[in-house]
């Protein structure tokens, strides 16, 4: 298992962009090489939604259409660090931001057993 802390988020203004940040620590933190990492959303009153996922080497899992093109994932293995570079912001992308690992390179939730307690994002217009 590993520990993840999200922070970036906050206020920002349609059209903006914010970079969120995961941070690993404790054990299983001292390295990601063995983690595919994804970041998901959940809205108010909605299910928690897949955003982005990266394999532990840094190819791409995957992006959510609504995302794609204006979110970018990336990582730093030696920083136990992944990043979620967020432009071109609307107010559908306001929500709870959740960083995620696992061992499965997967877009499915189920797929990802350790989970940061989220940061918020807010896009108003």
């Amino acid at each position: 298992q590993v520990q993840l802390d999200e922070s970036g988020g906050g206020l920002v203004q349609a059209g903006g962009s914010l970079r969120l940040s995961c941070a690993a620590s404790g054990r299983s933190g001292r390295t990601l090489r063995r983690y595919n990492m994804g970041w998901f959303r959940q809205a108010p009153g909605k299910e928690r939604e897949f955003v982005v996922a990266i394999t532990w080497n840094g190819g791409t899992i995957g992006y959510a259409d609504s995302v794609k093109g204006r979110f970018t994932i990336s990582r730093d293995n030696a920083k136990n660090t992944v990043h979620l570079q967020m432009n071109s912001l609307k107010p559908e992308d306001t929500a709870v931001y959740y960083c995620a690992a696992g061992q499965i390179a997967t877009m499915k939730e189920a797929g990802f057993d350790s989970w940061g307690q989220g940061t918020q994002v807010t896009v108003f217009s």
